[in-house]
């Protein structure tokens, strides 16, 4: 594990262009091995994620050509194969579920090993993912370290309602139905920006989607999809993230933004703290008059409230940063995690900057905010914005603070700590990766 040394107290300031959203680029590279077609995919980021999948390609026989600098990825999987008894996918990241659905339709057989895992989050069932394929006509054996799935022939349409919005079981739903035999539908489904962005490249390759953006996918299965050009666009996770940096450290921060339509609520939830964020000519920038402060409720008695849910809520990933937020503001505020359970058990490490939080349960978390800070020591569990959310108020602090076990930042931002330091920050990685 990589750790962060921030040496904080001073005010960032500056101009940054954030990199594509990584819960769109996974399954997006998942998606292009349905095609035989070469493709190129513009704004491709360097984290390690992209790397594990893309090192996958080419062991399974794919022609890759990628150039971090510019973001441009080159792929053809025309002399791609795939042997369920020696070809393993990535364990490392929850992603590798999504590369089930197009190796069915390549090669009529995955496998997937058992400890298929991501960010600490809680508990996350891959029992979603298994209805689905089923649904489709999969059928699925258990091994003594993984699940092997086969589909006897071309995938069939089916109707499916999942149990909530999952963006990965969505995502999975819309693979598998791409080129199923007749016209799938799905009852709520995901509709977050990273959902709708996959569902546009799927579209840019000849899928048949109808209802992006909405609870219903409706799904015309074709019987080949084609290749093409596509372009990523800014992550609003990063977007919001470095506006929050700004904030917190009572700076200013300008971030390239060209999806101004998807900040309403999380300009409110800025708002909530004293943070005014302003969208302007495909810029967005934070704008801070004086020191954080809690907004009052119009209704008496009532503590300020956050509340995290599937999108078109506040989303879950973002909430950490505002936690970071409501500790420096002066107030109290409570924080609601209504998605993972155990997903606020970090919190404890705040105290040990100083900040006095309540763990009311599992998915409630209230903070008491305006309390003098120190700088600190503190471990960051496997969470990307858990440890973007420690380094926020450690940047926040005068002095040195270390960030332990920061590593998963690499697995969503590239060049993170060089975007921190273009910003006045003082900060550096050290120890393993």
């Amino acid at each position: 594990m990589a750790h962060l040394i921030v040496h904080g107290g001073r005010p960032l300031a500056g101009r940054i262009i954030p990199s594509a959203n990584k819960n769109a680029v996974l399954p997006i590279l998942c998606a292009t091995l349905l095609t035989k077609r070469p493709l190129r995919i513009h704004g491709v980021p360097e984290i390690t994620d992209v790397r594990k999948i893309l090192e996958l390609f080419r062991t399974l026989g794919s022609d890759v050509k990628i150039d971090y600098a510019s973001g441009v990825l080159e792929l053809h999987h025309r002399d791609t194969r795939f042997d369920p008894a020696i070809h393993r996918l990535p364990v490392e990241m929850r992603s590798s579920i999504m590369l089930v659905p197009p190796l069915l339709a390549r090669f009529g057989v995955a496998r997937i090993e058992d400890d298929v895992k991501g960010c600490t989050l809680g508990v996350r069932e891959i029992d979603p993912h298994i209805e689905v394929l089923k649904s489709f006509g999969a059928e699925i054996e258990r091994t003594q370290d993984s699940l092997v799935i086969r589909a006897p022939g071309r995938l069939r349409a089916t109707r499916h309602w999942l149990d909530y919005a999952s963006v990965t079981t969505t995502e999975n739903f819309v693979l598998c139905a791409a080129l199923a035999q007749g016209t799938s539908k799905l009852t709520n489904a995901a509709s977050e920006p990273h959902v709708q962005e996959f569902c546009a490249f799927m579209t840019t390759l000849g899928a048949r989607i109808a209802g992006a953006g909405t609870s219903q996918l409706t799904i015309e299965g074709v019987e080949e999809l084609a290749g093409g050009e596509f372009r990523l666009t800014e992550d609003f996770h990063e977007v919001a993230t470095f506006l929050a940096l700004g904030a917190i450290t009572g700076g200013s921060v300008t971030v390239k933004n060209s999806a101004p339509d998807q900040f309403p609520l999380i300009d409110r939830t800025f708002a909530k703290f004293g943070v005014t964020i302003v969208h302007e000519g495909g810029w967005s920038k934070t704008i801070v008059d004086g020191p954080l402060r809690v907004a009052e409720p119009f209704t008496r008695n009532v503590l300020q409230k956050v509340e995290a849910a599937p999108w078109p809520y506040l989303p879950v990933d973002l909430l950490p940063i505002f936690i970071a937020l409501g500790v420096r503001a002066d107030g109290s505020a409570m924080f609601w995690n209504k998605v993972y359970d155990g997903a606020l058990g970090w919190t404890g490490e705040l105290s040990k900057f100083g900040a006095h939080v309540f763990l009311s349960d599992p998915h409630r978390l209230i903070t008491f905010g305006g309390k003098p800070l120190i700088p600190a020591e503190v471990e960051s569990p496997y969470i990307i914005r858990v440890a973007i959310a420690l380094l926020m108020l450690a940047a926040s602090i005068d002095g040195r603070s270390v960030i332990h076990n920061a590593t998963p930042i690499k697995r969503a931002h590239p060049r993170f700590v060089e975007n921190l330091r273009a910003l006045g920050a003082e900060v550096e990685w050290t120890g393993g990766e």
